[in-house]
């Protein structure tokens, strides 16, 4: 199983030392978010800093930039990295989209298997010398001059992975991407139930095996030195898990558990302001479902039965405290656990 964790995404300054500290540690790669800081920036600062480890965005909001913009970012970083680069998108919620980034909303799966095509077809385009030539029905690319056609990276093509949790997204990532981002508020029985069976039918039409295709993410882990340290990283996830929890769009997971009254309730007092009590109706039960829990010396057995036989990548640094800091040691036999992905298909 790989590891791959959090760069400081507030203060660039402190961007190039975290690399360093990631890489000597031995995770297997670092990662920024989109929330409050540009996704791109600290990875460029990564990629002149680090010699190994894999450089992803887990995610950058795909549609307020057009595919050539990010297909450009993307071209740059991969040859920054000498091919360590792996893109990941996100849709983000309509209301992000149109209030936050001012940009209309379709459709998000049709669309997002649109911009992944697109990508492909501009770096087809760059390496070629040829124009483009995608028609689709969001993105259209049609024209591409010498002096605006980056020179080769010789690197190989980025691959593409996307963040997905309903299933029209999660076929798009299964029949046109590399690998899929799954949301944390995943359960293995809605993982093994609703996620892969709709990722397997992807598979053939994307011309690639289940070896071939990275399944990254899908719930937490929380461990410590000590029982205090897992009781802290409980109330960490059941923060996270009462924010989610009264979000319509995830109800189908708790329903599929039984949870589905705590959704409503939940909801009704994120509605009525409440949102600072909202993790204190989050029970235990349901942190085991989500995460898997225990300290050092039994994390790896909690993680092999929560995301093994499933869960090729694991993320580390989504907490404040319960999965940050981790002993190499500790990394080391984590990345001992075996997994399906064996690395990206050649495109």
């Amino acid at each position: 199983m790989r590891i791959v964790t959090t760069l400081p995404m507030d203060d660039l300054n402190k961007v190039g030392p975290a690399a360093r500290e990631i890489e000597a540690a031995g995770y297997d790669g670092a990662m920024t978010l989109e929330s409050a800081h540009h996704p791109f920036l600290p990875l460029a600062i990564a990629a002149v800093e680090t010699e190994r480890v894999e450089l992803l965005t887990a995610v950058a909001i795909a549609f307020p930039r057009s595919p050539m913009v990010c297909a450009n970012a993307a071209w740059d970083l991969q040859g920054a990295s000498k091919g360590r680069f792996v893109l990941g998108l996100g849709s983000q919620i309509r209301a992000h989209n149109e209030r936050r980034f001012s940009v209309p909303w379709t459709a998000p799966a049709a669309r997002m298997r649109e911009y992944v095509e697109s990508l492909r077809a501009i770096w087809r385009a760059w390496r070629s010398g040829e124009m483009p030539d995608y028609k689709g029905e969001h993105y259209r690319f049609s024209l591409m001059t010498p002096f605006f056609t980056p020179p080769g990276n010789g690197q190989p093509m980025t691959p593409v992975t996307i963040a997905a949790v309903g299933p029209g997204m999660l076929k798009v990532a299964g029949s046109r991407c590399d690998g899929v981002r799954l949301h944390p508020f995943c359960t293995r029985r809605y993982f093994e139930e609703f996620c892969l069976p709709r990722l397997t039918e992807g598979f053939e039409e994307n011309g690639i095996t289940r070896e071939q295709f990275e399944i990254t993410g899908g719930g937490y882990f929380v461990t410590g030195k000590d029982e205090e340290a897992i009781r802290r990283g409980m109330d960490e996830v059941k923060v996270r898990l009462g924010y989610y929890s009264s979000t319509p769009n995830y109800w189908p997971v708790l329903e599929m558990h039984g949870y589905g009254e705590l959704g409503r309730k939940l909801r009704l007092m994120a509605v009525q302001g409440k949102w600072g009590e909202l993790a204190g109706e989050i029970p235990d039960d349901l942190v085991y479902l989500f995460a898997a829990v225990g300290v050092h010396g039994e994390i790896k057995q909690a993680i092999e039965a929560r995301f093994g036989n499933g869960v090729d990548t694991l993320y580390a640094g989504m907490l404040p405290t319960a999965d940050r800091d981790l002993p190499p040691d500790l990394i080391q036999d984590i990345q001992t656990i075996p997994v399906a992905f064996e690395g990206f298909a050649e495109r």
